[in-house]
This record gives C-alpha cells, structure tokens and sequence, in this order.
C-alpha cells in the first residue's frame, strides 16, 4: 500500500504579501457578505430589534476576551518561533496546552452567564428584553475558545488558507441562520427575534470551527506530537511562561477595549436616559449607532485586521533575527497599506453618507452620524496594524496603557456630552472621535520611540491632498449626473468616479506606483511581474 509521504501534507508557507492578500480576499468577501444581515435585518426586527441585539453583545465580548484574549497572538507567535527554530513539538505542546486553558475557561463562563444572565440583564442593562439575547449565545463561549487556538497555530505556520477558509465559512452560514431564525421567531416578539439572529451567529461560529477542525485534521499525517520523553520539565515550563507572557498582557489590554465596548454601552444609555430620551427610542438610537453606522464604518477594516494579522508572525520572525531593516520596511508597507485603501471608502463615506444610509437601511435620518464619523476613519483603520505591531515586538504593555488611556478619555466624554439634551447621541459619536484619534497617536507614538521610526509625514499631505480632490470629484459627479430619478445608478455612478478619480490622484502623486502593483500576487502577472519569490518580501 502506497503511504502519503509528508511533502504531501506539509502547508505551503506564504510569504508576508501573500498570506495578508488571502486574508484580504477573505476579509472583503465576508465584509461584503456580513452587509446582507446588517441590511436586511433591521428590516425585519426594526432599529429596536437591532438594540436589543446589540446590547447583549458587549457583554459576549468581554467573556470572549477573557477566554481567548491574547491566545491566538501568543499562539502564533510561539508557533512561528518553533517554525523557524524548526522544533514542530513546541507548537505541539502550545497547542495542547492552549486548548485545555481556553476550553476550560469557557466551559466555566458559560455556565456562570447562563446562571446570572437575570441579574445581569435585570440590574445592569437598561432593556429586561436582552435576557433571550444573553442566554441564546452563552454556547458560542467555548465554540469561539476553540477556534481561536487553531487559528492562531495556522496563523503561526503562515498558512492563512485555513483561517480565510473557515472565515467564509462561518459568514456564510451565519447569514442564513440569523435571518432565518429572527424570521421564524419575529411573531413571537421582537425580543424574541433579537435572540434568533444571535442564536444564528452561533451557528456561523460553529461551522467556522468544523471548517478548522477538518483543515488540522488534512495535516495530521504531517503532525508532530509533544514528545514528553525529549521534553524536560524546564522546557515545558518555559513554553508555558512564555505562552502566559504574551497572553496575560495581551488579554489586559484587549479586555480594555472590551470592557470599554461594555461601559460604554451602559453609560451611553444611562446618559440618554438623564438626557430624558426614552428607553425604546435609546435603545433604537444605541442600536442605529453600534448596529447600523459603525458597521459600515468599519468596512474597510478587512485590510487592516488582515494587515494585523500578518504582521505578527512576519515582525516576530525579523525581530528574533534582530533585523531592523525588516521591521520598518514592514511597518511602511502596512501603514501605507491601511491608509491608502481606506482613504476612498472614508471620503465616499462623508459625501454620499445620506444616499447611501437610504440604500442600506432606507432610513436617512441617521446619515449625520456617518458624515461626522468619516473624515475620522483613517485614525481606525491605523490602529489594528499599530497595535499589532507593539505586540508581535514584545511591547503589550505599552499597547494597553494606550488603549486604556483612550478607553477612559472616551467613556468620560460620553457620560459628559450624551447626558446633554442638546448632543443626545451625538456626544456618543464625538466621543468615539476623540478616541480613535488619541490611541492611534499613543501607538505611532510607542512605535516611533521603541524602534527610532519615522512616519512619512509628507507622504500624509499628499494622501490628504488626494482625498480632498476626490471628495470633489465625487460631489460634482453626485449633484450633475443625469440620474436624478434613478437614486441606486446616481450612486453608483458617483462612487465609480469618484473611486476612479482617487486611483488617477494616488499614481500622479507617487503614493502608489507601478512597482507596488507589479508586487502583488495575481495582480502583478498582468503587468508582467510575478510576486517577489523570497519569502520575507
């Protein structure tokens, strides 16, 4: 009987390009895909529906970061370390123990949100609606606890086709599911129909991890075990301090972020109700703002996650060989990446933000957060990569000093501004403003003193430049196009040229050019270049 021989089962490694531009190509699809949801179901349980959804979720997020915070980082860096030391029965043993912590931690917290979901939804939230909310998605706590470990150990051998993979994946089915169950439970109240979308993301989260599942189990033959006879007992424990060195302070900084999601989603409503703003009309404006504008201020950020995730294995390997030159070239790429990609969408964003809240949710009336949010979203789209880079160099305590510093900044202004009849929800967004803009300054900031790095400030004016010409473009194509009467062409139009008139601008100024193109996988072979064939380009 012919054997499989391991070349056979062994996953090709990407290069640095390669492996964030099929994160990319994953991110954009299930971006794309996530919208049909975020449309189509306000439409079938309303803005209220989308509220009470929504404030069941910050409480899953910081349960989830609990849980698996820092594990995926950790557990690609310590895995991509093994890679390159060529010691496969280190990521072993990260991942063996990685999935007991996480599985452990989540079987417990599910119990715990199960038992004091009364309390919690009665005493802390402003809504007793979410109850059905938070007890439909107790499950997924130890779903996601095991996905996160495989990710992170795929992520670690630089083979991003699985995570990509089971990423559509999961979109796919949650789509499906969420409609449908809000659909199916929708007669039985709108509370109802809330935990059926969430029950559905359930759903998508647990095909995710099979898709995962069923891709380690392809590499098995290939696979090595913890050999317990080879390993002392110091090198274990030295994996184990290492993997809780990086997830601990990782997790802090994270939890940061989550506990300010959840602050802030109970203060935002306790300011509205000192503003004298009902209930069901806070819980809609809340659901509107988390549910609605900021998903579609985030669009862009397929690139930057995936810039992220990339960037850790790729700086962790340039850092253990003590290549500075590396590093920055790497940081350069992947600022210009993010900045570059998400200046259009930001700019299209602020001049189309009424006819395109009319498209989506056929509700105009909150475009004026979208207006005030965009010319700020460049701020966001940097600080996925930032902070990603502080963290694949060892410094995830200076990471969570700035999220924290920015977290308190934020929840502060929101108590102060949202409580004001006058800004209602409003202060909310301004204080999200501010936020982006202070922790993405602290990480430049960081990064800049810990590697002597200099951001290119005049290639700044110049992307500003380009997008003021092209917010011109696209106002003059939207107001004088003939299209008066056909409001889904005039848009479309309107962002096709302004889209286009954005590229013309980012060449003529040099902030793309050929030879970046040329550098890309696929893309490149049309113009008669192939991507870099060594692996750190």
């Amino acid at each position: 009987m012919n054997k499989l021989t391991p070349d056979k089962w062994t996953p090709k490694k990407q290069t640095f390009i390669q492996g964030t531009m099929i994160l990319l190509a994953a991110g954009i699809i299930n971006r794309i895909l996530g919208f049909i949801p975020r449309i189509a179901l306000p439409r079938i349980i309303g803005a209220e529906g989308v509220g009470i959804y929504q404030l069941g979720y910050p409480f899953f997020l910081v349960l989830v970061t609990i849980i698996t915070g820092g594990i995926p980082l950790a557990v690609a860096k310590l895995v991509s370390e093994a890679e390159t030391e060529n010691k496969p029965q280190n990521s072993a043993f990260v991942l063996r123990v990685s999935l007991l912590l996480t599985v452990g931690l989540g079987i417990l917290f599910m119990a715990l949100s199960i038992w004091l979901a009364p309390w919690v939804t009665s005493t802390i939230l402003t809504d007793s609606r979410v109850y059905h909310t938070f007890i439909s998605m107790s499950p997924m706590l130890v779903i996601v606890a095991v996905s996160s470990v495989y990710r992170g150990y795929f992520q670690g051998k630089q083979n991003m086709i699985p995570s990509a993979a089971s990423s559509i994946i999961e979109t796919i089915a949650r789509i499906i599911c969420t409609l449908w169950f809000a659909y199916l439970l929708l007669p039985k109240g709108v509370a109802y129909a809330a935990a059926g979308a969430m029950l559905g993301v359930m759903a998508g989260e647990f095909f995710g991890m099979l898709a995962l599942l069923w891709q380690f189990r392809r590499e098995r033959p290939n696979a090595v075990k913890p050999d317990k006879t080879s390993r002392s007992e110091a090198a274990s424990r030295g994996l184990f301090s290492r993997l809780m060195g990086i997830n601990v302070p990782v997790t802090a900084g994270k939890l940061v972020g989550s506990f300010s999601y959840l602050f802030e989603s109970i203060v935002t409503a306790q300011s509205l109700a000192i503003a004298g703003i009902a209930t069901s009309v806070a819980t809609a404006q809340y659901g509107a703002l988390q549910g609605m504008i900021i998903p579609v201020l985030l669009l862009p950020g397929a690139l930057t996650s995936s810039l992220a995730v990339s960037l850790v294995p790729s700086l962790s390997e340039a850092a253990a060989r003590n290549d500075r030159t590396t590093i920055h070239k790497r940081l350069n790429q992947t600022i210009r990446l993010a900045l570059v990609t998400g200046a259009p969408f930001s700019v299209l964003m602020y001049v189309l933000a009424e006819p395109l809240c009319r498209l989506l949710y056929n509700d105009a009336d909150i475009a004026g957060m979208l207006r005030m949010l965009a010319p700020f979203a460049l701020f966001v789209y940097v600080q996925a990569p930032l902070q990603a880079a502080l963290q694949a160099l060892d410094r995830p305590g200076r990471a969570l000093f700035n999220t924290l510093v920015s977290a308190t900044v934020k929840l502060l202004l929101i108590w102060y501004l949202s409580s004001q009849p006058k800004y209602g929800i409003y202060g909310a967004v301004i204080a999200i403003i501010i936020n982006s803009i202070v922790v993405a300054f602290l990480h430049g900031y960081s990064i800049s003193r810990l590697l002597t790095y200099r951001f290119k400030l005049f290639e700044m004016v110049k992307l500003l430049c380009s997008m003021i010409i092209t917010a011109a473009v696209t106002s003059l194509a939207y107001r004088h196009l003939p299209f008066a009467g056909l409001s889904l062409v005039q848009f479309f139009a309107s962002a096709f040229i302004g889209a286009a008139g954005f590229l013309i601008t980012v060449f003529a100024l040099k902030l793309v050019t050929p030879r970046d193109v040329k550098r890309m996988p696929v893309i490149g072979r049309w113009f008669g270049n192939d991507e870099p064939k060594n692996p750190a380009a």
